[in-house]
């Protein structure tokens, strides 16, 4: 997977402080190598397009129509269904990875030595995969681990070298005494943890964002503290 850092600003941060924030996150949905390794995966889910919030599009003939309230409820049941075959997938995905983030973030470091930056539950074709990001120790050399999510052994890997990016990461961590995993464990409690991120707010405050889903596929962001573990309210989703 080519690896590239984003620094989104995230519009509910006022919620947690007032502040504006930034999620250290990996893109690279698609990518050839991590399609490679969903489908080397022990995990293979029925890819159902309808699931996966597939967009069914109308084709015109209410176009005249579209303040109409006649069409209102339709829309509002076919959003409905689309949430509930969307939160199946999730609590499928979460209750398929037999392997935990703390767990996954584990193998990847005995793969690639450094900090972990980030895991995430990732699908690709039905083929389930946990990302982890992990930043070198020599501060510039990013890996990113495909671990499968039914074994916890490594499926493939990718390395490349950014000085900048690797920057920010580690100013974030700054003083930092709990880990990636360490944030995994401590929000599992609230569900099954699908993706840690390393958020940083403004000032330079850095936190863990967790998401974890529960047994209906319901999804919900954690903050971790850096240094005390505790959990606490995240961000909504946008």
């Amino acid at each position: 997977m080519k690896r590239n850092i984003v620094i989104a600003t995230v519009a509910a941060a006022a919620l947690i402080g007032g502040g504006t924030a930034t999620t250290f996150a990996l893109s690279g949905d698609g990518d050839s190598s991590s399609a490679s390794s969903a489908r080397k995966s022990s995990v293979q889910l029925k890819d159902d397009g309808a699931a996966r919030g597939t967009e069914v599009r109308g084709d015109g003939r209410y176009d005249d129509d579209r303040d109409d309230d006649r069409y209102d409820d339709d829309k509002d049941d076919r959003g409905d269904r689309d949430d509930r075959r969307e939160d199946a997938r999730d609590a499928a995905e979460a209750k398929a990875a037999e392997v935990s983030a703390a767990d996954a973030i584990a193998a990847a470091l005995r793969s690639a030595s450094g900090t972990a930056v980030s895991a995430e539950l990732d699908s690709d074709g039905g083929g389930l995969v946990w990302d982890v990001d992990v930043l070198g120790k020599d501060g510039s050399t990013w890996h990113s681990v495909h671990v499968d999510p039914g074994t916890g052994k490594v499926l493939g890997s990718h390395t490349e070298n950014d000085a900048e990016d690797a920057a920010e990461a580690g100013a974030a961590l700054k003083g930092s005494s709990v880990s990636a995993a360490d944030a995994a464990k401590a929000a599992a409690g609230k569900g099954t943890v699908t993706s840690v991120d390393l958020e940083e707010e403004a000032g330079g405050k850095g936190a863990w964002e967790v998401e974890t889903v529960s047994a209906k596929g319901a999804e919900t962001h954690w903050l971790v503290n850096l240094t005390s573990a505790e959990v606490t309210p995240g961000p909504l989703d946008d």
